[in-house]
């Protein structure tokens, strides 16, 4: 059987978003759903006394269209709602709310007062079907008032009950009881089955899964929900620190541009600290881009043996290493990049890219089973695995997912749709362009992946979120600027992105105020 965690709902729903396919006719069809179910069950509608208990979120909005489809069959209907309708808290649910609120003559609308208590459980005695709609899969915290009162009413009522996706209170992922949970007759839950329904059929009781119209490119992308997913919210006590700190090893006496690219995209995406480790003859020429990196001199001409006690040392203090950007070919390069590797705890991150990757053929094993970022490109790939990709995705999908379980790491293939892929999950990001073969794109990705790794996501999720960002703001360039862009046009774009999908992470109230007073 598929499951679904409630953040991989998330994230289906803002990549379908993303495909044309919005949140609206999601809903539209969730409560067009619940409302089959309750006419196949029944064998009627027309007569039915209904009454909907609405929360003020996503899962209430599909309450909403459940209670106009059903007044639209001849139900007589009652939407209890839980609270002032300003209150709602989505565009979609408000739209649909204001949809029912035209229904004057098949729907009465009944805002939850503490002072109306009886008058709605009187209601619910009279009630044919009840309709849990309060709360959804996003709930984790306990459940407070006023859902506590109206969870309890809804409990006491008789009549056939039943659950919009899952019973309110009620963890989708693990089952639990997040303080008090609705006991229903049967469950309409939608796209995929969650592990937390199976665990407590107790209090779900029959299971139906409903599609909603999620098309299947939603799973296979890496889209804005695998971003969104990635930003690490910020809180008023973060300190410095909070947000990551990533060691960028690179650079060589001919490339000083591809470590500074990448830790200048990871500060871009709201690292704290980034420190790169380069050889003497481009240390100087690193620090002149901004005196905001920390730039550490590796006292040699090039990275071999004698440089890896200094970057080892450096590597204690952070939180993610990305190496590979520029640093050249030599054989003892490759070597130290070999130790590097090998004497990093397993459980680091790392990203391997550009010159790196070469080192890997000489010894792919010492990546096996690690906590690894591959980043190549086709030529890279067919040097570290024999193998010559097709340029059919999907053939390059089975390919990258194949090598990935085979090393048991993630494989981030870049080309004109990348390909990642951790060898269980794979997904393909369809942003970017032709303008982005220019030098450099390559080494701001690479940062990007660092950033996400730095502030707690896993591997799989940042390359996808990093994959999609990097292509999106080259996409984004090409329509403002049309074209002819540079890796440094990338890295001064990616918070112009960012702001946008930071609006969809939860942002503390507090930092929310401050906001809202600043001038």
């Amino acid at each position: 059987m598929k499951y679904v965690s409630s953040t991989e709902m998330r994230i289906l729903e803002l990549n379908s978003q993303f495909l044309g396919v919005d949140t609206l006719t999601l809903m539209e069809n969730a409560g067009r759903a619940v409302t089959d179910e309750i006419a196949k069950r029944l064998n009627r509608v027309t007569g039915l006394n209904v009454v909907v208990f609405a929360g003020l979120g996503n899962n209430g909005g599909d309450g909403m269209v459940t209670a106009r489809h059903l007044a639209s069959r001849g139900a007589r209907v009652v939407v209890i709602l839980a609270g002032d309708p300003e209150r709602i808290r989505t565009r979609e649910a408000r739209e649909n709310y204001e949809r029912l609120a035209n229904l004057f003559h098949t729907v009465d609308i009944i805002v939850f007062r503490p002072e109306r208590v009886n008058m709605i459980r009187n209601l619910c005695k009279k009630a044919d079907v009840l309709i849990d709609a309060l709360l959804g899969t996003g709930l984790k915290g306990s459940v407070r008032e006023p859902y506590k009162t109206l969870i309890s009413i809804f409990n006491e009522s008789n009549g056939l009950k039943l659950a919009v996706d899952i019973p309110s209170g009620l963890d989708s992922d693990t089952g639990e009881v997040l303080g008090i949970s609705t006991r229903v007759d049967f469950t309409v839950t939608f796209h995929a089955m969650k592990r937390g329904l199976v665990k407590r059929e107790d209090l779900a009781g029959d299971i139906v899964v409903a599609d909603i119209g999620i098309p299947i490119e939603a799973e296979l992308i890496a889209g804005p929900g695998d971003l969104v997913l990635s930003l690490k919210p910020r809180i008023p006590e973060s300190k410095k620190g909070d947000y990551g700190r990533v060691l960028v090893v690179g650079g060589s006496e001919v490339f000083s541009g591809a470590p500074a690219l990448t830790a200048l995209a990871a500060q871009s995406v709201g690292v704290d600290i980034v420190i790169i480790a380069s050889p003497s003859p481009v240390t100087n020429s690193i620090r002149s881009f901004t005196p905001t990196l920390i730039v550490h001199d590796l006292e040699a001409k090039y990275l071999d043996d004698r440089c890896v006690d200094k970057v080892m040392k450096i590597a204690e203090r952070v939180d993610v290493i990305a190496i590979g950007p520029g640093l050249g070919l030599r054989d003892e390069t490759l070597e130290a990049v070999l130790e590097i590797i090998r004497r990093t705890p397993r459980e680091k991150p790392i990203v391997i890219d550009a010159d790196a990757l070469k080192a890997l053929a000489r010894e792919l094993e010492v990546v096996k089973e690690r906590n690894v970022v591959l980043t190549p490109h086709a030529g890279e790939f067919k040097i570290l695995f024999d193998v010559a990709l097709p340029m059919d995705y999907r053939e390059r999908m089975r390919e990258v997912e194949r090598k990935a379980r085979e090393l048991k790491l993630t494989i981030l293939l870049k080309g004109p749709w990348d390909v990642i892929s951790n060898g269980y999950m794979t997904k393909v990001n369809i942003t970017g362009n032709a303008w982005m073969t220019v030098g450099g794109t390559g080494d701001v990705l690479t940062g990007i992946v660092a950033a996400f790794l730095a502030q707690g996501c896993d591997t799989f999720r940042a390359a996808c979120a990093a994959a999609f960002l990097n292509g999106l703001v080259g996409d984004y360039l090409v329509k403002t600027k049309g074209g002819h862009l540079s890796p440094l046009d990338l890295v001064n774009n990616i918070p112009t992105i960012l702001t946008k999908y930071e609006k969809s992470v939860k942002i503390h109230p507090a930092v929310k105020r401050a906001l809202r007073e600043f001038p």
